[in-house]
């Protein structure tokens, strides 16, 4: 078995800055830039996650970070009034209201792309 002090994870961008402001300003999270030039995200509950630079950056083809929340419809208005879209899957696979909100089949769900294309979520609890 391994031994570990701890764990986090990590993505990557194509633009530090535009992340940086996007994650802190946009989500609220506690953003810091370290020396290595890599943005460390505190998550709610305090949880940590990298997000580091890469010059041929290709978004993740998955959710790569779920915001659990109380009330979807309420998050996407708070994202949407951020100017994020919410709406960003149109299809028989992933069916969402006009708002890119998924009800009933699964959790409630809304997703949303970070200025470099990944996916995130807001997940109702």
């Amino acid at each position: 078995m391994l031994t570990t002090l701890a764990a986090f994870g990590g993505f990557s961008v194509d633009d530090i800055d535009a992340a940086a402001t996007f994650y802190r300003d946009a989500l609220g999270l506690d953003v810091s830039l370290n020396d290595m030039g890599i943005l460390e995200l505190t998550l709610p509950g305090g949880a940590r996650v990298i997000a580091y630079p890469k010059a041929d950056h290709a978004p993740a083809s998955f959710t790569i970070l779920n915001f659990v929340v109380a009330d979807v419809s309420v998050a996407v208005g708070e994202l949407n009034a951020a100017g994020i879209t919410t709406k960003i899957y149109d299809d028989d696979q992933l069916p969402t209201d006009e708002n890119g909100i998924m009800r009933g089949n699964g959790p409630t769900i809304a997703w949303f792309r970070d200025p470099a294309n990944n996916v995130l979520s807001v997940i109702e609890e």
